[in-house]
């Protein structure tokens, strides 16, 4: 089975590492048929080629920061940032295979038999974050008027905020994507015209906690997804440094054990490798690992140049060295 592991200690660039995955992993599908491993190396290339062109990414960037410039001039009082990032390489790939695994979980448990081949096809097309911006607001308490409540103002601000998002992108060359979310609430602050378009995690919040409002737009110059979280301060910090980071890490911890006790090995392949794959990189040992910019003393103790681990800044005079064999041709 090939899996990212295998490419990590050789000091090679971010961008070494998923042509040469990507390129042995599809070889290796083509020989056993194995369809999965088709998208998943189709998925690297995505990954690889977001990376390499900072074209787009500068543009893109460009027309959603005018929406930063929008905000700061018709809400002076609030505090307010914007970032953006690419998925890092190592998040990608769990997560790539965290939906093999939870879907075809999620299925057998249901019907008692493993989903079809097209099923689990349709479910890891479904990644639409690899590009991600947030905008996180505050209300300074030395702007609240007298009585005025700052979570309950900061909460209204940023519905009106969402509320306006959509248009104002769409006239820039994006396209809101419809929510796959079914949502049990509808928040009254979130106008009718936008909110199918919303992913409403503050009104429906996750099981951890976790509260944020997200949409995701098609991206008509560049040609692909770019998902936008809004929150405020409080939200933040609870799912940054909070106990929803804490959940999730320990449900990280706990499902692969209780799935893989649930799938009897050998029994569906897809299953099989995902999960494999995930416990490989779960016992990463990153002080061994070997990428540029890339160094760590320990597994909590790291300094992240490339985005290998934490996420690529979105920002235009980045550079990621390219492979040699590509400067050359």
């Amino acid at each position: 089975m090939v899996k990212l592991n295998d490419y990590l200690y050789d000091g090679h660039t971010v961008l070494e590492i998923l042509h040469n995955y990507s390129r042995d992993l599809k070889a290796s599908a083509l020989k056993s048929h194995n369809q999965i491993d088709i998208a998943h190396c189709n998925f690297l290339i995505e990954l690889s080629q977001i990376l390499e062109h900072n074209e787009f990414l500068t543009s893109e960037s460009q027309r959603i920061q005018d929406f930063y410039i929008f905000m700061s001039q018709r809400y002076p009082f609030l505090s307010f940032n914007l970032k953006g990032r690419i998925k890092s390489l190592l998040r990608a790939e769990k997560k790539f295979n965290g939906y093999i695994v939870q879907f075809i979980y999620d299925y057998y448990r249901l019907h008692g038999e493993y989903p079809p081949l097209s099923a689990i096809k349709a479910k890891v097309h479904n990644f639409k974050d690899l590009i991600a911006y947030r905008i996180v607001i505050s209300l300074p308490l030395s702007n609240l008027s007298e009585g005025e409540n700052q979570a309950e103002s900061e909460l209204n601000y940023l519905y009106e905020i969402a509320n306006v998002l959509p248009e104002f992108l769409e006239e820039r060359g994006f396209t809101a994507e419809l929510s796959s979310l079914k949502q049990e609430n509808a928040s009254p602050l979130l106008s009718p015209s936008v909110a199918p378009y919303y992913r409403d995690y503050v009104a429906n919040p996750r099981s951890s906690g976790y509260r944020s409002l997200h949409i995701t737009f098609y991206d008509n110059i560049s040609r692909g997804f770019t998902e936008l979280q809004l929150r405020t301060k409080d939200m933040d910090d609870f799912a940054e440094i909070g106990t929803a980071n804490h959940y999730f890490y320990e449900k990280k911890q706990e499902n692969p054990l209780v799935q893989r006790n649930t799938i009897p090995v050998g029994e569906c392949i897809y299953f099989d490798e995902a999960y494999n794959r995930i416990i490989e990189l779960r016992n990463l040992d990153f002080s061994k690992v070997r990428v540029d910019m890339f160094n760590a003393v320990d597994n909590t103790k790291m300094n992240d140049g490339c985005g290998f681990y934490k996420g690529r800044l979105i920002l235009p005079y980045e550079h990621l060295a390219k492979p040699k064999t590509s400067l050359k041709s």
